[in-house]
């Protein structure tokens, strides 16, 4: 079976990415693409790489134009995606790329987002224990952000075994600068951001840490606390989350790589680094893998996780096809890969 796909914000990079990725899903066929002040352009003048869509015409982001699709990708700006969603058939698979169905709590979604809570919707990050029995049939799923994912994975197992004291997670996460978007901004222009690394909302105040601490919180009856500092580095994409913690008593080295060995082996985009390989954002470039590894300092009694990904691909589009695909019963590595580009 062939399932037709419409995506709304085809002109902005997580758009262009669910985009790149479905032109080679053996599986769908791509349908109506939907912008707002692209309407009328033609797809090549905003994504010049996809080649076979270029001459499509980009249309009015309306409940008219994306019903009657199969599945419906939301690339939207947060607290965009809700009014539209409502306007969908509930036979439809709609996957928001954005932030309005991630938060459980609609007080956090409310501090942090500064506007009413639109609902919580299945999650898209199928690593998590026990969320690809949710995420089988459902018809509305919420993509995770890229820094939570990246966070996520780094100390899922940690935590979920208890080997550290979740109450006192660090985690420090370099992005690439595609994850602030498309929309010209002044302190991402060349001259501000060439030889430059910045970091921005520290302090608990950035969105992403109620969604990472929700995350964790899953998978342990034990507080969970993030500080979370997130930095801009002047690359394209990607995304190196450096996370750690203070050990309990008689945990090592040994007994951490046991623990991630035994949660990851059976993951397709998962890979825990041999001992003394380390994450680095180049090796993904591209892909929907993720990398990790894991040490105990010894001498700090902490334990350090490091985690890589492509913040575009398994950090909000690849993740969100995954998610397509086990919602739909397809394969769930259909359309993905795992190999990175080099150099």
């Amino acid at each position: 079976m062939t399932y037709t796909v419409a995506v709304a914000g085809c002109t902005g990079y997580a758009g262009g990415e669910v985009l790149r990725l479905l032109l080679q899903h053996p599986e769908v066929e791509i349908g109506v693409l939907t912008g707002n002040s692209s309407v009328g352009d033609r797809l090549g003048t905003h994504q010049p790489h996809l080649a076979p869509l270029a001459d499509r015409e980009v249309v009015a982001t309306t409940p008219e134009n994306l019903a009657g699709h199969d599945v419906v990708f939301l690339a939207l700006p947060h607290g965009t995606s809700a009014a539209i969603a409502d306007e969908l058939s509930n036979e439809t698979l709609v996957v928001d790329a954005g932030a309005d169905f991630r938060l459980q709590d609609p007080a956090l979604w409310e501090k942090y987002y500064g506007s009413p809570h639109a609902g919580t919707w299945p999650y898209g990050l199928p690593e998590l224990p026990g969320q690809r029995r949710r995420l089988k049939d459902a018809r509305r799923i919420a993509v995770p952000g890229c820094y939570p994912t990246t966070a996520t994975l780094a100390l899922l197992p940690a935590v979920a075994a208890g080997l550290v004291d979740s109450a006192q997670l660090s985690i420090v996460a370099a992005s690439g600068l595609s994850g602030a978007g498309k929309a010209a901004k002044a302190h991402l222009m060349g001259s501000e951001v060439m030889g430059n690394a910045a970091a921005y909302g520290v302090g608990g105040v950035h969105r992403h840490t109620p969604e990472i601490i929700q995350n964790l919180s899953a998978v342990t009856s034990a507080a969970v606390n993030v500080s979370f500092t997130p930095v801009l580095v002047p690359m394209p994409r990607g995304i190196l989350a450096t996370c750690s913690a203070p050990v309990q008593d008689g945990v090592d080295t040994a007994r951490a790589r046991q623990v991630y060995e035994e949660m990851y082996r059976d993951e397709p985009f998962v890979d825990l680094l041999p001992e003394g390989k380390w994450p680095q954002t180049a090796s993904v470039l591209g892909s929907n893998r993720t990398t990790v590894q894991v040490v105990v300092d010894d001498g700090a009694g902490r334990l350090i996780a490091i985690a890589a990904l492509d913040n575009l691909t398994k950090g909000t589009a690849g993740g969100a096809i995954q998610s397509m695909n086990i919602a739909l019963g397809l394969p769930e590595a259909a359309g993905l890969s795992t190999l990175g580009v080099a150099p």
